[in-house]
């Protein structure tokens, strides 16, 4: 940090230093304590959990249960999304005729489970079925015309799009121009009034669709597509069950969608909660060699894995191949039944891993004094360069918006057009921005938090300039800081092991749109303190309750700490297990604290 301090003139350093400092002050949010009638009506349950259940909405004893199940209180019936009954007759007509069928995925995560998902599901069924993921660097994001030339050349005749097509209008047309027949399903949101003229289009998002969870992942929709084309129950059946054979092909298949699901950071509620507790269930007793692989390197034990292994072990793997080079070696490490392989394809993804982590650290750098340097006060951070790596500028965006809690965009220039991958708060919805911005734009496309864009390099400036005044007219009024919210404020002494065992893992999966459940104690005595981790970034502590009980505490990222720790602290942390060296113990993790 002080070598980019060097670099930067003093009001640059004033402002950077202001805005860091900033992003650095959490809110704390403890919600108001549960009403006299939601207690009255949740008295099943101990007193912590009932507080966190109304703290999430569930005031009746029938929806805490329901949630606390990760049953879907609504009807999953996948013929109920618009384009599917479509789907299914076509894709049905293509395996009767045998023809040649492509799955065309998207090179992260959720693309390539959606692609091997699909492409499985298709072979239980007995199709001439292949997966086809393009390469990031030559072909960019989604659709493009030449590799439909090429699937057409090779005599494909029905392409199926998993986690991309909903804003390639233009691809669509070009594949009924050439005679593929083309079905688009797809998560991310639509352009207005603007679908691709497809054979079928599957997106809940769509307008019109009556399918009542709309924040499924590209995987999840993959599972539907497969649910409905293994739906073997009679016509005039009510609610019958699916065969068991057909039954257990969809649960072999669960993995993917939690895998994929997680690491797209869909929200772990409704349905997405139901197939990831399902899904995470079944990566534990999984026969997927390459999972088995995987886990190996990443020193996972399958046998007790959560969605946390994924987003921060898992994910990062399976994705450092299409950030690096081309997405094929995750795909066919999820497919492949070669133990050899499998091992051979999960070291090459570590090794990949490793590689993305030391160009994200550097390209973090450059970014962060381009951006710095360039208008430290702006609301929106931007930073471009003619040798960023394309598969990592979101990464690096993340980082700056972790840091400075502000949108923030890093693109890599090419000679003729810059493609960009933008991150967002939640006061700040990056996509509508961008749609505001289309007229100048190639394409574009993504969520609330995340969008990725490509525009002529002769018109960069000026998006630029917009996206920033834009930024500014929403943000200028906010309280730009990062918000914890916890579930209540405790004593130290209710922190009991039991209190996991008998609350709080009835929580999980738990992860984006579905928070670990966090807490306030305030005055803790601090017994002990010291850094842990590379360059002492992490501080570990022990910290003792009014009854003399000690607790292990870890804060992730809050080395600084260590020179200034006061005898008192206010405290806002998760309870969890921590296993290591096989003993299993529990831990306070921090995620905030503060001077009594």
């Amino acid at each position: 940090m002080t070598k980019l301090y060097n670099t930067l003139p003093r009001e640059t350093i004033k402002a950077y230093t202001h805005i860091t400092y900033m992003a650095q002050i959490k809110r704390w949010i403890v919600p108001p304590l549960i009403t006299p009638e939601a207690d009255s009506a949740l008295s099943a349950f101990p007193p912590i959990l009932k507080q966190i259940l109304f703290n999430r909405g569930y005031a009746t004893d029938a929806d805490a249960r329901a949630y606390l199940n990760a049953k879907p209180n609504f009807n999953t019936d996948p013929f109920q999304m618009t384009g599917m009954h479509a789907a299914v007759d076509r894709i049905r007509f293509a395996i009767q005729n045998n023809e040649p069928i492509a799955i065309y995925g998207d090179y992260d995560v959720d693309g390539v489970t959606s692609t091997a998902l699909l492409v499985q599901a298709l072979q239980i069924l007995n199709a001439n079925v292949r997966g086809y993921i393009p390469n990031r660097f030559e072909e960019g994001y989604g659709l493009n015309n030449n590799a439909l030339d090429e699937l057409k050349a090779d005599g494909v005749k029905l392409v199926i799009t998993v986690d991309c097509g909903i804003r390639s209008p233009n691809e669509a047309l070009h594949a009924r121009t050439i005679g593929l027949d083309l079905i688009i399903s797809d998560h991310h949101h639509p352009a207005e009034g603007d679908l691709p003229p497809a054979f079928a289009v599957i997106n809940p998002k769509q307008q019109g669709d009556i399918y009542p969870d709309k924040d499924l992942a590209g995987v999840g929709i993959a599972y539907k597509i497969a649910e409905a084309l293994l739906d073997d129950r009679p016509q005039t059946a009510d609610n019958s069950q699916l065969s068991t054979v057909n039954t257990q092909h969809l649960n072999n298949l669960l993995d993917l969608v939690a895998l994929g699901t997680v690491a797209d950071l869909a929200p772990l509620v409704g349905e997405n909660r139901f197939l990831v507790r399902k899904g995470l269930r079944q990566m534990r007793q999984t026969t997927r060699q390459g999972l088995f692989s995987l886990a190996g390197v990443a020193d996972i034990k399958l046998a007790k894995v959560n969605a946390g292994n994924i987003g921060f072990s898992l994910g990062p793997r399976l994705n450092a191949a299409g950030r690096l080079k081309e997405a094929l070696a995750a795909f066919e490490l999820l497919i492949t039944k070669d133990v050899v392989r499998a091992g051979e394809l999960a070291q090459l993804l570590n090794i990949q891993n490793s590689e993305r982590q030391r160009i994200t650290r550097d390209m973090q750098k450059r970014a962060e004094e381009i951006a710095m340097s360039d208008d430290p006060d702006a609301y929106l951070l931007f930073a471009a360069q003619n040798d960023f790596n394309s598969g990592v500028v979101g990464l690096a965006a993340s980082r700056l918006t972790d840091t400075y809690y502000r949108p923030a965009i890093v693109a890599s220039m090419g000679e003729e057009e810059t493609r960009g991958s933008c991150r967002s708060i939640p006061e700040f919805h990056i996509t509508e921005a961008l749609d505001q911005c289309a007229d100048l734009l190639v394409r574009h496309g993504g969520h609330a938090a995340a969008a990725g864009f490509t525009v002529k390099n002769e018109n960069l400036s000026e998006l630029v300039m917009r996206l920033k005044a834009i930024a500014k007219e929403k943000l200028s009024n906010e309280d730009l800081r990062p918000t914890v919210t916890a579930e209540a404020e405790v004593l130290l002494t209710q922190i009991r092991p039991d209190l996991f065992e008998k609350s709080l893992k009835y929580l999980e999966p738990t992860g984006y749109g579905n928070r670990d459940a966090a807490f306030v104690a305030r005055n803790i005595k601090v017994k002990n303190a010291r850094t842990v981790g590379a360059d002492a970034k992490h501080l570990k502590l022990s910290l003792e309750d009014p009854e003399g009980y000690t607790h292990d505490a870890i804060g992730f990222r809050l080395g600084e700490w260590k020179n200034k720790m006061p005898p008192r602290v206010d405290i806002l942390f998760t309870y969890e297990v921590n296993e290591y060296n096989g003993r299993i113990g529990y831990q306070l993790n921090l995620k905030d604290l503060r001077p009594s």
